[in-house]
C-alpha cells in the first residue's frame, strides 16, 4: 500500500519557493512566515505516543458485558477477526476501546438520549469500567487506559487513569488524544462505513485535507488572504474617507482648510505637510490652543498698582527728605564723634587727639552726647527710608511680569504679520483707531502684537532705573495694557467661537484620515508581496494537494479494485474540491459500464460499504499514522460473497504491517479466510445468561498448522512418506508461527522501533534463527539455541525442533503423531515463556 508523504508541509513549500525563480524574496519570506506561525498551532498534533498497538481491551459493566471480560489481541501486526452473533457482546469491545481511548463513540452520534442511557450493563449496573492495554514505541512501552464511573454516574461523567510501565497511574483527559485519532481515525463502525460516502460532503473534505497535512496550508493561505483583504480595504477606505475630506474643506469657509485641501489635491499627497499644517493651526499661535492661551492670561489688579506706585512714590519722597548733600561724610563723622567719646571715657580729660588744642572736658562730653543723638537719630530715619523704598522697589518689580509665549516673540510675530498681510486679502478694520485692510485673522494677529509690545514695555521696567516717573509709568503702561489686553482676549473668544464653527471640527476629520493614510503608504509595499503571496501559494496548494493525494487514491482504488469482485462499478480520480470558507467535497470518478456520473445512484448497500472501505483504509493506515491497528466493526454487512472474498484479501494485505482487528457476525469473513488459507486469528465471542461473555480462540495460524498435520495423517491415499514429510512441514510451519508471533510481541515490548522489529523477524530465516530472536533476543547466536533450551525448559524442546525442522527433508525416528502432540506442547511452553530480557 503506498504511504502518504509525511515530509513538514513548511518544508515542501520551503523546496517549491527555492525551485521557483520567478519567486521574489520578500514574497518568500511572507509565505513562510504565515506557515510557522500555523505550524506552531498544530505542533500538538505531531506529539504523543507512536506505533501504538492493542494488547487486550477489558470490559465491566458496559453495554452488553456484565462481569470482567478480557478480549486478548497479538500487539504487533495481524489479522484478528472477532465473531460472535448478534448480541453476543463483540461490538461491545469495540466501543469500549473507541470511548477509552477518545472519550467519545462514532456510533452514538446522533442516536436519541434514550439509546445512550442505556449504556450500563443491566446485570452489572453498579460497576462500569474500561481497561485497554496498548504497546508503543520508546523507553516505556506498556501503557494502560482505564476508564470508569462512579456508581449512577452518567455516561459523560467518566474519570480516565494512565499507567506506564511500572509507574503509577494518574488522571487524564481523553481529549488530549483525540485530536490525533479524529486525524488517523483507526476505528470504523457500522453506521461509519455509509456515511463515509452519503454523509456530510465536508466531513471526508475535512478529514482527508487535514491527514494530507493541507490544513497547514490552507490556514496559511487564509492568514495572507485575510491580510491582502485587510490592506486593501484599508486603501478603499482611505480613498473614500479622502474624496469625502477634501469636499468638506472645500466647502468651508476658512483659510486653513482651503490650505490643508490644496494639499490634499495633489495625486500623492505630501502627508508631513498636511500634518504640519492641521498642528500648527491646532497648536501654534492662531490655534485654538494658542487663543484658549490668551484668554489664560492676566495682569495684576489695578487697584494693586496703584497701591504699589504710591508706596514707591511716598518711599522715594522719603528718603529725598532725609537724605542730605553727603550722607557718607555725616556718617563718617558720627563714626568719628562716637569713638571720641568712648576715648574722653576711657582716658578722662585730654586734649583733642585731632587738632591737639582744645580740651576734650565734661563740656566737650555734654555737647557731643547732643549731636551722637541728633545725628543718630537722622541716620535711622534715613535708613528706614532707603528700606521701604527698597521693598517698595521689589514689590513694584514683581508685578511686573515677563512677556507670555503666547503672545510671541516681537521678531516672529513682526515677521509672520508682515508675511500674511502680504498673501491675505485685506479688509477695512480698525485696530488702534485708524483704517487697514486686514482680515480677522490678520487684526487678532496685529491686537496680539500691540499686546506683546506693551506687555514688553511692562516687563522692561523690571530692570529700568528708578527716577521719578516710574510710578506714573507703571500706572499709566498698567492701564494701556490692560485694556489692550482685554480687547484681544474679546478679539480672541470671537475668533474662537468662529472656528469651533468652522475649523474646529474639521481638525479631528484631518487627524483620523491622516493616521490611516500613513499606515496606507507604509504598507503599500506589503501589500504588493501579500498580494503575489497569496496567488503563489494558491498555485502551490494545488501542485501539493494533487502530489499527497496521489497516494491516497493509488490505495484506495487499489482496495476497491480487490472489493468490486464482479461489480461494473469503476473507481477512478479522487479530488478534493473547496477550501475551508466555500463548499468542501470530495469527487469521486466512479462510473457505471463506463458511463459518469450515475455510479452512486445506482449502487448496491455492499457496494457503497465497499467504497466506503476504499476510503477509510488509506487514510487509517498511511505511514505516519502513530497509530499500527485498525479496528472494523461489522464490514460484512450487505456484501455478495464475492465481495467478501475481496474483503479478507484486502485485510490480510493491510495485516501484514497493521494490526487489523475485525468485528462481524457474519461468518462468512471468517470461512473465506480459512477457505484461503490466510494467516489470521480468530476468536469467538458467547454472550451467557446474565451478560457473562466469554472469548475463546478458535483459530490462528498455529491451530491451522497443526489441523492440518492431523488432517495429512486421516489421509489414506497419500504415500507415507510423503504424509510424514508434509506432517513434518506443518509441525514446523506452526513452530514458525508461533515464534514469529512470540519474536514481535518480545522486540516491542522491550521498546525496539516497529520498522526494525520487521527487519529482525524478516532477516530470521530460518526456523531456529526465528526461535532464537522469541526467546533469546536480538544479537543471540543460533549456536547457543540448543543450550539454552535445555537450561530454561529441557532436552525435550531440543529434540522437537530438531525433529520438527529436520523432518521435512528427511525421515526422522519418531511417530507423526507424536511429532504433532511434542509440537503442540512446544508452542505452549513457547507462548507461556517469559524471557529474563530481551537483548537489544
Amino acid at each position: 500500500m503506498s504511504p502518504v508523504c509525511s515530509d513538514r508541509i513548511a518544508e515542501v513549500v520551503a523546496r517549491e519557493l527555492a525551485a521557483d525563480p520567478a519567486v521574489e524574496e520578500r514574497v518568500a519570506e511572507c509565505v513562510l512566515a504565515a506557515l510557522t506561525a500555523v505550524d506552531g498551532d498544530s505542533a500538538a498534533t505531531d506529539s504523543g505516543d507512536t506505533g501504538v498497538f492493542l494488547r487486550s481491551i477489558t470490559v465491566q459493566g458496559f453495554r452488553g458485558v456484565g462481569p470482567a471480560a478480557t478480549l486478548r489481541l497479538n500487539p504487533g501486526p495481524g489479522l484478528t477477526l472477532v465473531v460472535g452473533r448478534n448480541g453476543s457482546g463483540k461490538s461491545s469491545f469495540a466501543e469500549a476501546a473507541e470511548f477509552a481511548l477518545t472519550g467519545g463513540n462514532r456510533r452514538w452520534d446522533g442516536r436519541s438520549t434514550a439509546w445512550r442511557e442505556g449504556w450500563r450493563n443491566l446485570h452489572e449496573p453498579d460497576t462500569a469500567r474500561i481497561d485497554v492495554e496498548l504497546l508503543t514505541e520508546g523507553a516505556e512501552p506498556r501503557i494502560s487506559v482505564a476508564t470508569h464511573w462512579d456508581e449512577s454516574a452518567e455516561l459523560a461523567d467518566a474519570q480516565w487513569t494512565e499507567r506506564r510501565g511500572s509507574q503509577p497511574a494518574t488522571a487524564v483527559d481523553p481529549r488530549g488524544r483525540r485530536q490525533r485519532l479524529d486525524l488517523y481515525r483507526p476505528f470504523l463502525s457500522y453506521s461509519e462505513l455509509g456515511a463515509l460516502v452519503d454523509g456530510k460532503p465536508s466531513d471526508l473534505f475535512d478529514a482527508l485535507h487535514r491527514l494530507l497535512g493541507l490544513d497547514e496550508l490552507a490556514a496559511a493561505a487564509e492568514q495572507i488572504r485575510l491580510r491582502k483583504l485587510e490592506l486593501e480595504r484599508a486603501v478603499r477606505d482611505s480613498r473614500q474617507s479622502h474624496a469625502d475630506l477634501l469636499v468638506e474643506l472645500a466647502e468651508a469657509d476658512d483659510e486653513r482648510a482651503h490650505g490643508v485641501a490644496d494639499l490634499l489635491r495633489s495625486p500623492d499627497p505630501d502627508l508631513d505637510a498636511v500634518a504640519g499644517a492641521v498642528a500648527g493651526s491646532v497648536l501654534g499661535l492662531d490655534g485654538p490652543e494658542g487663543l484658549r492661551a490668551i484668554l489664560r492670561l492676566t495682569l495684576p489688579d489695578s487697584a494693586q498698582v496703584a497701591a504699589t506706585a504710591d508706596r514707591l512714590t511716598e518711599a522715594a519722597r522719603n528718603v529725598a527728605r532725609h537724605a542730605t548733600a553727603d550722607t557718607d561724610a555725616d556718617l563718617r563723622v558720627l563714626a568719628l564723634l562716637t569713638r571720641a567719646r568712648e576715648h574722653v571715657t576711657a582716658s578722662g580729660s585730654c586734649p583733642c587727639p585731632v587738632c591737639g588744642r582744645d580740651e576734650l572736658d565734661a563740656d566737650w562730653i555734654t555737647a557731643a552726647d547732643t549731636e551722637i543723638a541728633y545725628r543718630t537719630e537722622e541716620l535711622a530715619a534715613l535708613q528706614a527710608a532707603t528700606a521701604e523704598f527698597d521693598a517698595a522697589l521689589v514689590a513694584a518689580r514683581k508685578l511686573l511680569t515677563e512677556r507670555p509665549i503666547e503672545l510671541g516673540s516681537a521678531t516672529a510675530v513682526a515677521d509672520r504679520s508682515a508675511a500674511s498681510f502680504e498673501t491675505t486679502a485685506r479688509q477695512t478694520n480698525d485696530v488702534a483707531g485708524t483704517t487697514d485692510s486686514y482680515s480677522a485673522s490678520d487684526s487678532l494677529r496685529k491686537r496680539r502684537e500691540i499686546v506683546g509690545q506693551l506687555w514688553s514695555e511692562w516687563a522692561e521696567l523690571a530692570t529700568a532705573d528708578f527716577d521719578d516717573r516710574l510710578p506714573d509709568r507703571l500706572r499709566t503702561l498698567h492701564a494701556e495694557l490692560t485694556m489692550e489686553l482685554a480687547a484681544l482676549q474679546r478679539d480672541t473668544r470671537t475668533e474662537l467661537d468662529r472656528l469651533d464653527t468652522v475649523w474646529s471640527p474639521l481638525v479631528p476629520r484631518i487627524l483620523a484620515w491622516l493616521d490611516p493614510a500613513r499606515a496606507v503608504a507604509d504598507h503599500a509595499g506589503e501589500l504588493r508581496v501579500v498580494k503575489k503571496a497569496a496567488d503563489w501559494l494558491k498555485s502551490a496548494t494545488a501542485t501539493i494537494r494533487e502530489e499527497r493525494m496521489r497516494p491516497l487514491e493509488t490505495t484506495a482504488r487499489w482496495v476497491w479494485s480487490t472489493l468490486r469482485q464482479q461489480s461494473n462499478v469503476e473507481l477512478g480520480a479522487i479530488r478534493l474540491q473547496g477550501s475551508a470558507g466555500t463548499a468542501r467535497r470530495v469527487l469521486l470518478d466512479v462510473t457505471v459500464d463506463e458511463v459518469d456520473g450515475a455510479a452512486l445512484g445506482v449502487m448496491s448497500q455492499g457496494e457503497l460499504h465497499a467504497l466506503g472501505l476504499s476510503l477509510f483504509l488509506p487514510r487509517a493506515t498511511v505511514a505516519h499514522s502513530p497509530f499500527r491497528f485498525v479496528m472494523i466493526d461489522d464490514p460484512v454487512q450487505a456484501m455478495d460473497p464475492a465481495k467478501v472474498d475481496g474483503l479478507a484479501r484486502v485485510l490480510a494485505e493491510v495485516a501484514a504491517s497493521r494490526q487489523v482487528v475485525v468485528f462481524t457476525h457474519d461468518e462468512r469473513l471468517a470461512e473465506a479466510v480459512r477457505r484461503m488459507q490466510l494467516d489470521a486469528t480468530v476468536l469467538e465471542v458467547q454472550r451467557r445468561e446474565r451478560s457473562i461473555v466469554e472469548v475463546r480462540v478458535t483459530g490462528d495460524p498455529v491451530r491451522r498448522y497443526l489441523d492440518d498435520a492431523r488432517s495429512l495423517l486421516r489421509t489414506p491415499q497419500l504415500p507415507p512418506a510423503i504424509a510424514d514429510e508434509l506432517v513434518a512441514t506443518c509441525c514446523r510451519s506452526a513452530i514458525e508461527a508461533a515464534g514469529l508471533a512470540k519474536a514481535r510481541q518480545e522486540l516491542l515490548a522491550a521498546g525496539l522501533e516497529h520498522g526494525e522489529v520487521e527487519r529482525r523477524v524478516r532477516n530470521a530465516h530460518t526456523t531456529r534463527a526465528m526461535i532464537t530472536l522469541a526467546i533469546m533476543g536480538v544479537g543471540a547466536r543460533v549456536d547457543d539455541l540448543n543450550k539454552h533450551l535445555s537450561a530454561v525448559g529441557g532436552r525435550w524442546l531440543v529434540g522437537v525442533l530438531r525433529d520438527a525442522t529436520a523432518g521435512a527433508h528427511v525421515p526422522i525416528d519418531r511417530p507423526m503423531r507424536e511429532l504433532i502432540s511434542d509440537t503442540e506442547r512446544f508452542i505452549t511452553w513457547l507462548r507461556a515463556h517469559e524471557p529474563n530480557a530481551v537483548r537489544t
